[in-house]
């Protein structure tokens, strides 16, 4: 249910188990997965998202355009 994209609460309403034992249930079984395997080719194309920023002083300093 979590892999598929339950919420732990989502998941207490089904199984009526407090979410918390959930959440340790997850962990339990989390830590016997098999790490992931070793990537051996690095990727020709990679993806960098953007993040603008303004940085500077106002220009109208009150009101609806006013100066």
């Amino acid at each position: 249910m979590y892999l598929n994209g339950m919420g732990f609460r989502a998941i207490e309403r089904i199984k009526r188990v407090h979410h918390t034992t959930i959440i340790t249930w997850v962990k339990q079984l989390g830590q016997n997965l098999a790490d992931a395997p070793p990537i051996d080719e690095i990727p020709e194309v990679g993806e960098l998202d953007e993040l603008e920023t303004f940085v500077g002083s106002k220009k109208t300093k009150f009101g609806y355009g006013q100066q």
